[in-house]
């Protein structure tokens, strides 16, 4: 299997970059964002490959970026997405927002994308939630900013059936906490952050 291609690119489209290695020239099937990174005809670049295998047909699937590769891969886990469709999700949402999207059940803004309908983005929802990673540093921000108080309201808001991710987001978005925290000021009650988190969640 193909995993990785270095050589220097013959042509590229929206959907297709045509790389050169030792004389032979791989057509390969790459997003719009790899498309917009990919420099001019003529110059060395280099791949991360998936290698799609099928009776009929061997597909070579490319992109610069290896996260992406991995999201990919993790779309294509999901029933009724092939490698196709893969790529059309990938192009038509950033990764850091798909994935925040679907870390966070929100199936309305999956479905923007083009070829996505409600119960795919379900699928995606319900099947990959728990396997894809939090955006580099959210991790990080969540631990450092979440007081005792500040995880009682997301307990709280993951009750009423909120995902974690969104509660977080909710929480940390809310002007009060940073406000607070500049100037050394007590943490704002359990009430007030519930109240603020909750309505921000209602827009």
């Amino acid at each position: 299997m193909i995993a990785h291609l270095r050589g220097t690119l013959l042509a590229k489209h929206p959907n297709q970059a045509i790389v050169e290695t030792h004389g032979v020239g791989y057509d390969v099937v790459i997003s719009v964002p790899t498309f917009s990174e990919l420099p001019g005809a003529g110059t060395e670049v280099a791949l991360h490959i998936h290698t799609h295998v099928r009776e009929d047909a061997l597909s070579l699937y490319g992109f610069l970026r290896l996260a992406e590769k991995k999201l990919f891969e993790k779309l294509l886990t999901v029933s009724g997405i092939g490698p196709k469709l893969a790529i059309t999700i990938l192009s038509g949402m950033a990764a850091d927002e798909m994935v925040g999207a679907i870390r966070g059940g929100d199936v309305a803004r999956l479905t923007r994308i083009p070829g996505i309908g409600k119960k795919t983005a379900e699928r995606m929802v319900l099947e990959l939630r728990d396997k894809l990673p939090a955006p580099a540093g959210a991790a990080e921000v969540s631990a450092a900013q979440a007081s005792p108080v500040e995880e009682d309201v997301i307990s709280a808001l993951v009750n009423l059936g909120y995902q974690r991710a969104a509660a977080e987001k909710a929480l940390h978005s809310i002007p009060l906490i940073a406000k607070n925290a500049m100037s050394g000021a007590p943490a704002p009650s359990f009430e007030i952050l519930f109240r603020e988190a909750l309505g921000v969640l209602s827009k």
